[in-house]
């Protein structure tokens, strides 16, 4: 039995249902909850399935956003990424961004014409000149609140030995900073928690009910239909306010509730992961921030002993699967072939690949480069279940402005309902982010302060990067009972899936290896490991072998599918 669906079903009603788990459905939904809203949030699929989970992985203002004009998008931007670095200490993290630049006045004439047109034209370089101007602007914009670095150039010599596998041609190189999310699923996760425990939820009771696997597929007579897409089983749903924050389904979503609309103009950007030890190291810690030949921003940058390299940006199809294709994989070897000229990379080192339809507006034609990331919310009133209903839907939106677009979309609802703000989530830490270790030295007190006979040094360790200080709820669970660490790799236990499957809906075996860990995005699942997790998975959700084995097969096909990993099943 999944508690948060049964609550949704025993209780169906709520002043608000959220449709869609993404982040900014996810950050509505905590923000309501902790206003003391009845809200409901339900996800077809996985929270963070979608775009959310397919993002650049980087919380960032957008310099570049500069050059569209969006400067209001910029400052709201770096006001947030400053925020997210305190409140959510545990997955966002300082990045140092080097741009390579080889000319000095490059592009100062097409610059306006790009500004004023919104038009890619012919690619032309970003100078010195034109870099240093978006910078010192990047830094005006960042200096509220700013814990960062101001940004700094450096010749050719000292840019070359800083970073010694850059062109020869190179003749100045720029360092600012950004941040990144390196977890961006467990952080959704975390954000979704908080609203749980707002609500006053346990095991999916009390005021803030999220679930996931449940769509919306129809409007009736009596309400919303949900269906289940786990057991195929639908039930009604009624609400005072509806919320559609399915990011480039909006319009197919509205379409479901008997709207048609015509708001969205999805780009896909694909990535890929790396497993490159000459490439980390030519990155030297820092992300690689450049212009390729193309136009087009693009990006190489470390996470952890992986390289992650993105992303294109080209006009989705929304009836074919979103998925990095041969082409795009030639186009990032070109582009490190760039930056990097003396480091080959070869298809054997590519771990994990990933691609996202990102939820921008429809845009014509805008070239998609151009095209708005800022977001802006659209109200229609439905008639549902013999009701007038506002429906609020949500077109554009980016990772990094999440909670100020949440808090905006809770501003209208709040408005709507008559109802009075009573927090901000502004300096409200999210999550496992709660004390967190401020500093290294911080971190190896608190590993070696939860370090025991059965939870070692760097069994800790990994738990602490994988929940934040919430691995103090996990490690009390871990204790409660015998706890095996899988052989397939020692970052996970049989008792830490059950905590998954307890505390962070489960649903498929697949959940585990892409979004409640990172090792499918490392390139760490083998059929061992699949074999393991499943095991571990089948008492607490009652699965059979034949249950087992479909999960098994169904977690082999979405990589081999989706993400490009070829794992070898067990299974004759």
């Amino acid at each position: 039995m999944r508690a948060q669906l049964e609550a949704l079903k025993e209780r169906p009603h709520a002043r608000v249902l959220i449709i869609g788990g993404g982040i900014n459905g996810v950050g509505t939904f905590r923000d309501l909850a902790l206003q003391g809203i009845d809200v409901a949030l339900v996800e077809r699929g996985d929270y963070c399935q979608g775009a959310s989970g397919a993002s650049s992985h980087m919380i960032h203002g957008g310099i570049r956003y500069l050059e569209n004009g969006e400067f209001r998008l910029v400052k709201e931007s770096v006001e947030e990424r400053n925020g997210l670095l305190k409140i959510a200490p545990h997955y966002v993290k300082p990045l140092q961004t080097t741009i390579p630049i080889f000319s000095t006045f490059s592009g100062i004439l097409s610059a306006p014409i790009r500004f004023l047109t919104h038009k890619q034209g012919k690619p032309q370089e970003r100078g010195a000149f034109l870099i240093k101007v978006g910078l010192t602007l990047y830094d005006f914009f960042s200096r509220d609140g700013g814990t960062v670095p101001r940004h700094d150039f450096k010749s050719r010599k000292k840019a070359l030995a800083e970073l010694p596998q850059l062109p020869a041609d190179l003749k100045y190189a720029a360092t600012y900073y950004d941040a990144s999310v390196h977890n961006p699923e467990r952080l959704t996760l975390d954000v979704l928690q908080d609203g749980e425990k707002a609500g006053g939820t346990t095991a999916g009771t009390g005021q803030a009910r999220p679930s996931n696997y449940v769509a919306v597929t129809a409007v009736k007579d009596d309400g919303v239909e949900l269906t289940d897409q786990l057991t195929g089983e639908s039930f009604m749903f009624t609400a005072d306010v509806i919320v559609n924050t399915t990011g480039a389904w909006v319009d197919m979503t509205n379409l479901a509730m008997g709207s048609e609309t015509k708001f969205m103009g999805g780009t896909k950007g694909s990535h890929i992961v790396l497993d490159h030890p000459g490439l980390l190291a030519a990155c030297n810690g820092r992300e690689i921030f450049f212009e390729h030949t193309d136009g087009r921003i693009v990006l190489i940058y470390p996470m952890g002993d992986r390289v992650l390299v993105g992303t294109t940006d080209v006009n989705a199809d929304m009836a074919a699967d979103a998925v990095c294709t041969e082409a795009e994989i030639d186009y990032f070897f070109d582009l490190i072939g760039h930056v990097f000229p003396n480091v080959l990379v070869t298809r054997e080192e590519i771990v994990y690949s990933f691609a996202g339809v990102r939820p921008l507006p429809r845009h014509d034609e805008t070239a998609p480069g151009f095209v708005s990331r800022d977001y802006r919310i659209e109200r229609a009133d439905n008639t549902i279940a013999g009701a007038s209903v506002p429906v609020l839907s949500l077109v554009g939106g980016k990772w990094t402005t999440f909670r100020a677009l949440s808090e905006h979309m809770s501003n209208d609802v709040l408005s709507i309902l008559g109802e009075q703000r009573k927090i901000s989530t502004a300096k409200l830490a999210i999550g496992g982010g709660v004390n967190f270790p401020a500093t290294s030295a911080d971190v190896e007190s608190w590993i070696a302060s939860h370090t025991s006979e059965s939870v070692d040094a760097t069994r800790a360790g990994v738990l602490l990067t994988r929940y934040g200080t919430r691995a103090e709820d996990v490690i009390v669970h871990l204790l409660a009972g015998k706890d095996t660490v899988f052989d397939s790799t020692g970052e996970l236990s049989d008792r830490e899936v059950v905590f998954m499957v307890e505390n962070e809906q489960v649903g498929h075996l697949i959940d585990v290896m892409i979004r409640r860990t990172s090792l499918a995005f490392r390139g760490l699942v083998t059929s061992e490991l699949l074999a393991e997790t499943a095991a571990a998975l089948a008492g607490p959700l009652g699965w059979n072998e034949a249950r087992v084995a479909d999960e098994i097969s169904h977690s082999i096909d979405i990589l081999a599918r989706f993400h490009g990993v070829q794992v070898q099943s067990l299974i004759a």
